[in-house]
């Protein structure tokens, strides 16, 4: 038995997959028989000043015991997380800052808008450099994310799914109509091009949204503006078992984010044999969604997405169908794969 703590930063008010993750990995340690805890650090995008503070923050701490007992192993996941120092730090990236990185000059990253932040972009990329070269492991949560890593720091990393805190417990059920959207509400989750997509459908195609976010009130105004309140339900943060049982239930469901680290909600379908409808930009998604065979990939345009979904509306068996191919997907993607893998002998 080891004692080991998980290091997330955590954005108050705000919940996630990154939380999802930490904390499924939590309970996977102590089911395994380890003593585990979880560290999270408060954390805010902005005034991107903040960003270099958080990073120190968590270099400051010492974690190589705690109440002068000797603290085994740290496995830090999402920036700036993995800026603390220990002697046996484990990386599991969920990603880096997107908007130093990837974001950086597009509509999703405001980066150069603030004083100084060429300097800070400078003193953050060093700083991520340092403390990620550092990890005597280094794995990602996805492919994308590990090429990311290459190409903005030269790092090496070892892709790693990390399975739902639901696995084991999702179930197929009946295909009913409605769509399934489960997502924190942000921007980059991309949810109006859904409530676009619905005022382009030939029949009435029905969507539950369940999640928060910081998008949620300019979402429910954008399906007012639409006319769509009596199509779309915003159901919010669920219980488990009534997550559970929606994803059982749905026709299919919708996930088309920009350029995704992950994705749950992929998994979390394929695993309740639902077909996916995504983007053709939508990162790690495409590497379990394939078009005609566990879902269908489209532009992301109002109009391809509202031709699918009525596909899909107009048949129950079609989805069954689609959906029979989603649990071999992530037969393989086990929280006692993902533990024997981070542990450090």
């Amino acid at each position: 038995m080891k004692r080991i703590l998980v290091c997330t930063a955590q954005v108050p008010f705000a919940r996630g997959g990154a939380e999802l993750l930490a904390e499924g990995l939590l309970q996977a340690l102590r089911q395994a028989g380890h003593e585990a805890d979880l560290v999270a650090l408060p954390f805010t995008r902005t005034p991107h000043r903040e960003l270099l503070n958080s990073a120190l923050a968590w270099r400051m701490l010492d974690l190589s015991q705690v109440e002068d007992r000797p603290v085994d192993q740290v496995i830090c996941t999402k920036f700036p997380s993995y800026a603390v120092a220990h002697p046996k730090k484990v990386v599991w990236l969920v990603h880096q800052h997107r908007q130093l990185y990837d974001w950086r000059g597009t509509s999703w990253s405001d980066w150069g808008s603030q004083p100084d932040d060429d300097q800070l972009a400078r003193s953050l990329t060093r700083l991520d450099q340092q403390a990620l070269a550092e990890a005597k492991r280094r794995f990602s949560i996805s492919k994308i994310v590990s090429q990311r890593l290459q190409r903005f720091n030269g790092l090496a990393s070892t892709p790693l799914y990390p399975p739902s805190i639901y696995s084991g417990r999702l179930r197929q059920g009946r295909y009913e109509p409605y769509i399934l959207s489960i997502s924190r509400l942000d921007p980059a989750k991309r949810l109006d091009l859904l409530l676009h997509a619905l005022t382009h459908t030939e029949q009435p195609v029905k969507a539950i949204i369940g999640g928060r976010g910081p998008a949620l009130a300019e979402l429910q105004g954008l399906a007012r503006q639409l006319g769509l309140e009596q199509r779309v339900e915003f159901r919010g943060w669920m219980d488990d078992q009534i997550l559970i049982d929606l994803y059982a239930d749905a026709r299919a469901v919708f996930y088309a984010p920009i350029d995704e680290d992950f994705g749950f909600a992929t998994i979390e379908a394929l695993e309740a044999a639902k077909p996916v409808l995504t983007a053709q930009d939508s990162g790690t998604v495409l590497e379990f969604i394939h078009d005609g065979k566990t879902g269908f990939v489209a532009p992301a345009e109002a109009r391809a997405m509202a031709a699918r979904l009525d596909t899909l509306w107009a048949s129950a068996d079609l989805a069954a169908q689609l959906g029979s191919n989603g649990p071999a997907m992530v037969a393989n993607i086990r929280w006692e794969h993902v533990v024997k893998q981070l542990i450090l002998d």
